[in-house]
Order: structure tokens, then C-alpha cells, then sequence
């Protein structure tokens, strides 16, 4: 179908649905609160949607899912776009989670045509894979599917622990696998949250993140909190795991309700390592004990890094910690400690410098430490040499087989080399293995996309911020697209976490490029494409600044005429809602139509939602006043205005989301609806057996979503 012809199509859409609409459902009750904090008073209209028990945030959903479903699948060339979608996808195969264990590689894969994701093993040195197992081993009908949140693999490579959840829900249950066979033990582990278990040199015993089962009144902000590390043995109870190290344990490990920590264990050394994440705080915090005492919670043990030493990630070898750390180094340094001389960072030893590259992850191989870097958005590959007493050595460069993106590297400490893979926005994925003394070399793990790209360009382009400031965009289109002002466009933002979205290749995005579709992403402020300076430059007190690079970036697509304001449409998805949400609010009149993706549009309530102390770190807290002005001035929800002609919006749930609470989504529709003066629809799309977006999503699931956002896109454009 040309792009005409879509168009065509696009226009008897507005004037069929807009004929033959069916009749909205009543609006919800408005029920007025308001919150007086530090002299500000805050309207809440919807606040009774934060209880799950009330019936009308229940029937809210229900009759605005219907109405919505009524809408979309009415829309005429609907079902074309959806079976193009699901031809694309259905080709492509996907393939992540790599894990070298000796001599196989273990992974994630999704095969063509598949709906859900498997686990599997194959020769590094190449052969047939096998299937290790399925998830949906565990789904009672066909109506239901089960989703991998982690998997982890004995050093031995005998079994694999596997943390399974259902739609999505992260309700995370722990099972063990015996790998020759397939058949599950009977260690069954519930509420083994956030990490794959780190399994002890032994492989018959292994430390996992466990919190407590909360009663069905606890409040929602409660969820998942107050965990401790347990130590379990195969075949035992796991009522007798002792707790080994996290709350309430030791006056000597400060450990708040809303941490989480892993206990590190390695061939390489004889100490353990404990890591404290604070939330979604990048920060950590690192105790260490030797490995032989992390037995029982009776283990003394020793701080070495806290959270002011901005340290991100740790490997250790031998008596050497490793530490990437952006003290000081905005773009991360390499440092070393001798874990036998009174360890702390003032004795640490620069190992890699700051450079231009952020350093963005560290994994330990036998040949030396394997680093990723970002330069500008260009993924980068050094190694750094290990001596064979531990100690540090040169380091060098990993050539490349081309400019992109690489989003997992895989190392084992056992065996030299490493396994990464690489995309960029036209090129699809591939794993690759190089090591000190080999090349790069194109795996065979995945095959490439039969999927077609050699007719799409992507650019990469600045735009100006409020401030001053140069954002990165990068747009990608079909090759020789006029830039006449006509073309649909779609400007995706995200900007939270020190998060760096890159390059990334998608199969189905060509359904909206070949329709003469334009796909825009705005590297905004909160993200780390730049570092830790990029992140903290957008960050509580200054979270506006990703608004305004967003809607910088809506400016130069207008201004050389990609596009124009009836033609743009905006998109931020989890942390993004404050980015869309903003953007739509704050400035209605650049956007034709938005999607709100499981998005945080309401974020002064989120810190009272399941998973929302988590998120304090990044956004702020009402509890004092600098997070309550930040959160204020930045939620979108609070700030929308009476009689203002909006966007036409998609506002996207999953009814089992524990990161964004499907009722954020749902008062942020609710809102909209009641206010704008547009005419153009404010729709709420629930799916009942999705979480947090892609995240747990079967196939099919993925492409009815991707043909509902396009279809209502190309509508509304």
C-alpha cells in the first residue's frame, strides 16, 4: 500500500468512526480532595482510584477498555496494518540474556512465529541448540502466559535457577531446573525478587533477594520492600534459608525498607561481596566478608564503597576489587582496591581513566575485564589485562564490526572472551565473541532480520534547548521522504534512571516508516548518553529540563519541516509519562495526538503506589520540600487546565503493572477527558493480562499493541 493510498485510507477513518462512534461511557464521579502541602494546595479528583478495592475505578476500566476497543477496531485499514505488523515480527526472531557458562552458551530466545520466550543451550563452538525450558510449563489454559524475569546458571552448568511470573505480573516464583533433562526440582522459592540467584563455586547452593509475603491490607507502597538475602542448599526448605545479609539484620549495614542487595561469589577469589541498591538509585553500596563466613547472618561485614563514592558496578579477582565510579569523572574511571590493606576508595588505585567514553558496564572474562562503553551514542569495546596475581595490567581496544549499538556483553571468569551483541537503528542484531587473542567473529546465535531496511535512512541532528543547550535527535525515515511538512511523525522521549537510549533496530517500526511514517527519538536531559552530568543535568529540582529538551526537539522537526504541529505526534513510555505528559500539557498546541505508554503522569502520588519508594532517588519525595516543588512542578496530572484544547490521546495500562500503577494511567485519562476542549479522543487502553509495557508481553500481545498505537497515530495524523 503506498503512503497516498494509507492516507486515503487515514481520512476515512476520521469521517467513518467519527459517523458511526459509539456512545462514550459515563464519566467517572469526581470526588474533590485536596492536599495542603507546605502552603500549596494540590486538587485530586480522581484520588479514589488509588484504591483497588473501590468499584469505580473498576468500572472505570472496564467501560472505558470497551469503549476503547469499539474505537480502534473500528478504524478502517486497521486490520492490513495489523496483519503487516505481525508479518514483520513473525519473521524476526529475538534473542537476549546471553549467559556463557564453560563451554555453552545459555539464552533467552523468542523463535519466529513463537509467542513466548524460552530458555536454551548451545556449544560456544557451535551445533544445534536445545531447549532448556518453557515457561509457559506453568500456564493452565491458553488464555494465560508466563514470562522469565531472570534465569541464572550453576557454575557447573547443571542447573539453572529460573525466576518465572505470570501477564507480566513480576510476582516473581524461583524454580530450579535440572538442565539435562529439562524436569523442574522441587525447590519452589515465592517472592525471589529483582536478581537471578548468584550461585555459590559448589553449584548446589546459591544467594537470592527474598522479601516477605505482606498481607492483603498492607498498604500498596509496602510491596516488595524489607528483603534480605537467604542462603539455600538444594533440596532444603526454603523456611530454613538463613538470611545472610539486608533489613533489620545489622546495625553495622544501614539497609532501608525500599534496598535491595545481591551477594557476589566467584571462582576468582575467595571473598563475597555484598551490593546495596538504594532504590533506583545508580549509586551502590559494597560490603565484603570472606565467602566462607557468608554462611549465616552472624558474618562481620566490612563497608568498603558507600553511596557518596558514586560507584555503579564491581567485579573482583584474586584481592583486587574492581570499581567503575563516576567521582569526580562525570564518564566513569576504573578504579582498583586491595581488599587486604584497609580498603576504601582513598587507596584506590586509577586503573582507566575518564576519557570521552562513558563507561557503561564491566564483566570479568578469564583473559581480563571486558568494558562497554558509549561515545556519543556509538557503543565502544576496551579490555583490561589481568595478571595472574590479579592486579591490572594495559588496556586496549576491541575493534568493531561496525558503528552501533551494543546493549549485553556475557563473560565468563573461567574462560577467556567475550559474547556481546550489536545493532543500530537500520542494522538488525547479532552476537559477536572476541577475545585477547581472536577476533571478532559473528557467533551464529542469531540470524539476521529477513526484514528489509535498505530503504531507511536514520540522521543524527541538534537541537537547541531552552537553556542553551545542544540535544541529540536522531531521526529515522524512509530514504527520499520530502521534507515538505506532510509527514506523520512520531517523537519518542525518555530521560530518567542516567538511562542512555541508543540505536536500536525494530522490524515492526517499518510498518510506520514504509507508510511514509517519520520515527524521531529526543535524547533528552535524565538520560546518560553523556554520563552522569547528561542524567543529573534533568534530575528533581531540575526535571524540567527534560520537558523542555523534548519539546526542543518538537521545534526542529517543525522548523525543518519534517513535520508540523497537526502532523506531530509524541510518545514517552514507564518514566516518560513525565515527559509526554508535560509535554502534551504544558504545550498542547505543538501536538496532534500522544501516547501515554504505562506512564508516570500523576508522580506526586507515585511514592504511594506498589514500587514507588523505590523511585524516590530519581524524582524526590513529597516528604520534604524540594522533592514536593519538583514532583509539583513537574506532574502533569495536577496541571491539567479546563477548556484547553488537547492532543487526542492513547493512555496504555496493564492491569498487573507493579512499576507504574495502572490507576496513575487511569486519573491521568480520566483528567484529560473531563478537561479538553479538542473534540479529539482521550482513549484508555487496558490490557488485563500485561505489566510494565513490552516487559512479560507475549508476541502476540506486542503486535496487538504496536497496531493499536499505529492505527490511532495514522488516524489522528
Amino acid at each position: 500500500m503506498t503512503f497516498k493510498s494509507w492516507a486515503v485510507l487515514s481520512i476515512l477513518a476520521i469521517g467513518l468512526v467519527a459517523a458511526a462512534s459509539p456512545t462514550p461511557p459515563p464519566a467517572p464521579a469526581v470526588r474533590d480532595v485536596e492536599t495542603v502541602y507546605y502552603g500549596v494546595s494540590v486538587p485530586d479528583p480522581y484520588r479514589y482510584f488509588e484504591d483497588p478495592k473501590d468499584p469505580g475505578l473498576a468500572t472505570y476500566f472496564r467501560e472505558q477498555s470497551a469503549y476503547t476497543r469499539q474505537i480502534l477496531d473500528a478504524l478502517p485499514g486497521r486490520a492490513a496494518l495489523r496483519s503487516r505488523i505481525a508479518q514483520l515480527d513473525n519473521t524476526n526472531e529475538s534473542l537476549n540474556s546471553v549467559q556463557a557458562v564453560g563451554s555453552y552458551y545459555f539464552y533467552l530466545k523468542r523463535a519466529p512465529g513463537a509467542n513466548t520466550t524460552k530458555l536454551y543451550r548451545r556449544r560456544i563452538a557451535g551445533g544445534a541448540e536445545r531447549l532448556v525450558f518453557d515457561p509457559d510449563t506453568f500456564a493452565r489454559s491458553s488464555m494465560q502466559h508466563y514470562t522469565f524475569d531472570y534465569y541464572s546458571i550453576s557454575p557447573d552448568g547443571r542447573y539453572a535457577a529460573v525466576g518465572t511470573a505470570e501477564g507480566g505480573s513480576e510476582k516473581t516464583v524461583l524454580h530450579v531446573v535440572d538442565v539435562a533433562d529439562g524436569h523442574l526440582l522441587a525447590d519452589v522459592i515465592e517472592n525471589a525478587i529483582f536478581f537471578g540467584p548468584q550461585w555459590r563455586n559448589d553449584s548446589r547452593s546459591f544467594y537470592y533477594f527474598r522479601t516477605p509475603e505482606l498481607g492483603p491490607d498492607a498498604p500498596q507502597s509496602e510491596r516488595d520492600t524489607k528483603g534480605v538475602v537467604q542462603l539455600h542448599v538444594l533440596g532444603r526448605s526454603p523456611n530454613l534459608d538463613p538470611a545472610i545479609f539486608g533489613y533489620g539484620l545489622s546495625p553495622r549495614v544501614p539497609f532501608a525498607p525500599e534496598d535491595a542487595a545481591i551477594i557476589n561469589v566467584s571462582p576468582r577469589t575467595s571473598w563475597a561481596v555484598a551490593a546495596v541498591y538504594h532504590g533506583v538509585q545508580n549509586e551502590i553500596a559494597l560490603y565484603v566478608l570472606p565467602a566462607s563466613q557468608a554462611t549465616n547472618g552472624q558474618g562481620l561485614w566490612r563497608k568498603i564503597v558507600g553511596y557518596e563514592d558514586d560507584v555503579t558496578d564491581f567485579d573482583v579477582v584474586n584481592d583486587t576489587l574492581y570499581l567503575s565510579s563516576h567521582l569526580g569523572a562525570s564518564r566513569h574511571r576504573i578504579l582498583a582496591v586491595d581488599l587486604r590493606n584497609t580498603p576504601s576508595l582513598t587507596n584506590a588505585r586509577e586503573v582507566v581513566a575518564q576519557s570521552r567514553h562513558v563507561i557503561a558496564a564491566l564483566s570479568l572474562a578469564a583473559d581480563g575485564i571486558y568494558l562497554q562503553d558509549l561515545d556519543g551514542g556509538i557503543s565502544k569495546l576496551r579490555r583490561i589485562a589481568i595478571r595472574s596475581d590479579g592486579t591490572p595490567g594495559s588496556t586496549t581496544d576491541v575493534a568493531l564490526p561496525f558503528e552501533g549499538t551494543i546493549s549485553q556483553i556475557a563473560t565468563d571468569p573461567l574462560r577467556p572472551g567475550v559474547t556481546f551483541d550489536m545493532e543500530s537503528w537500520t542494522k538488525s542484531p547479532l552476537w559477536y565473541r572476541a577475545s585477547a587473542t581472536s577476533p571478532v567473529r559473528d557467533t551464529g546465535l542469531r540470524k539476521k532480520s529477513p526484514v528489509d531496511y535498505s530503504g531507511i535512512v536514520a540522521r543524527e541532528v541538534l537541537a537547541k534547548s531552552a537553556d542553551g543547550t545542544d540535544v541529540p535527535l536522531s531521526i529515522v525515515m524512509r530514504a527520499g521522504i520530502p521534507r515538505n511538512g506532510e509527514n506523520p511523525t512520531l517523537l519518542d522521549g525518555y530521560g530518567a534512571y542516567g538511562i542512555a537510549i541508543t540505536p536500536a533496530f525494530s522490524p515492526t517500526r517499518l510498518a510506520w516508516l514504509e507508510r511514509g511514517g517519520v520515527f524521531a527519538e529526543c535524547h533528552v536531559r535524565g538520560g546518560g548518553e553523556f554520563g552522569e552530568d547528561w542524567h543529573f543535568a534533568a534530575h528533581i529540582a531540575t526535571k524540567q529540563r527534560t520537558v523542555d529538551d523534548f519539546i526542543a526537539c518538537a521545534h526542529y522537526l517543525i522548523d525543518n519541516r519534517y513535520t508540523v504541529p497537526a502532523k506531530l505526534a509524541g510518545m514517552g513510555t514507564s518514566a516518560g509519562g513525565v515527559t509526554i505528559g508535560n509535554a502534551i500539557v504544558q504545550n498542547p498546541e505543538l501536538f496532534r495526538a500522544a501516547l501515554d505508554v504505562v506512564g508516570d503522569t500523576n508522580p506526586t502520588r507515585d511514592e504511594f503506589a506498589e514500587g514507588g519508594p523505590a523511585n524516590i532517588p530519581e524524582f524526590g519525595s513529597v516528604t520534604d520540600p524540594v522533592g514536593f516543588k519538583a514532583l509539583y512542578e513537574t506532574d502533569p496530572y495536577i496541571h491539567i487546565r479546563d477548556g484547553v484544547a488537547y492532543p487526542a490521546v492513547l493512555a496504555i495500562t496493564g492491569a498487573n503493572d507493579p512499576r507504574v500503577a495502572p490507576w496513575i494511567v487511569a486519573k491521568f485519562a480520566a483528567r484529560l477527558q473531563a478537561a479538553t476542549s479538542s473534540g479529539r479522543p482521550v482513549l484508555l487502553r487496558v490490557d488485563y493480562d500485561a505489566g510494565h509495557g513490552a516487559l512479560g508481553a507475549s508476541r502476540a500481545q506486542t503486535q496487538a499493541l504496536i497496531t493499536d498505537e499505529y492505527s490511532f497515530l495514522f488516524w489522528q495524523l
